[in-house]
């Protein structure tokens, strides 16, 4: 049976501020990153180009891009014809909620780490400054911690997977600082979750509001260009 490397992870590295910080965390442990990123076909495309800078950045032994039209079942802002809220990060389940989404890219990181022989996966959720999402709390990765063990070959044979949530209860601010720490270019990610048409993060929906005011909170520059100010 295969047994699994300790200093081989998989990253799910979405492109955005967390994921890049999560990888750059990964890398400072000493970690042989294997980067994984889904195109689902999102609003947001723009930021697979930040996670090939990204993966790039932190020498990702490989990096796929997979694709995943998740846009075949709708559902969110993100991939369906509707409206992405510009009004102010609510306390309900927002309509930028892609259903399951992490479920569905934790089992496929999963997936790669059987094949690879990653003991890790490291995924950049937080349940501090976040807009809602119920797959992004630690109960959901506990959860799927345990269901690593039981749904694998691996998990039969007695050895368990680790899934690893370095930002889990980070604010954005803390998050922003850890960029910094790091040595990484914030320039690098994206955020945004509806680009305006030259390439700038909108400014007003949930996403930019949470980095804007973690940039602030944290009192570091914000190099991200916004096409407009949050009110």
């Amino acid at each position: 049976m295969t047994r699994l490397d300790d200093n081989l992870a998989v990253v799910l590295l979405s492109g955005g501020l967390d994921s890049m910080v999560c990888a750059g965390l990964a890398r400072a442990a000493g970690r042989d990153v294997l980067a994984l990123t889904i195109d689902y076909n999102q609003r947001h495309r723009i930021e697979l180009d930040s996670a090939r800078a990204i993966a790039a950045h932190v020498g990702a032994l490989r990096h796929v891009v997979l694709p995943l039209d998740l846009s075949a079942f709708g559902g969110s802002a993100l991939t369906a014809d509707i409206a992405v809220p510009k009004t102010g990060v609510g306390t309900d389940i927002p309509v930028t909620y892609v259903p399951a989404r992490n479920t569905v890219f934790l089992s496929l990181c999963l997936a790669w780490a059987e094949a690879a022989g990653a003991r890790e996966i490291h995924i950049g959720v937080n349940s501090m400054d976040y807009s809602g999402y119920p797959d992004c709390r630690p109960e959901f990765i506990a959860a799927f911690e345990n269901l690593a063990a039981l749904a694998t070959a691996v998990g039969d044979g007695g050895q368990r997977f680790d899934i690893v949530a370095p930002l889990q209860f980070m604010t954005k601010a803390d998050i922003a600082a850890e960029a910094n720490r790091l040595g990484l270019d914030p320039a690098m990610s994206w955020s945004c979750y509806d680009p305006t048409d030259d390439g700038k993060h909108c400014g007003r929906c949930d996403s930019c509001r949470l980095r804007r005011a973690g940039f602030a909170e944290a009192g570091l520059v914000d190099p991200t260009v916004y096409a407009a100010d949050a009110d």
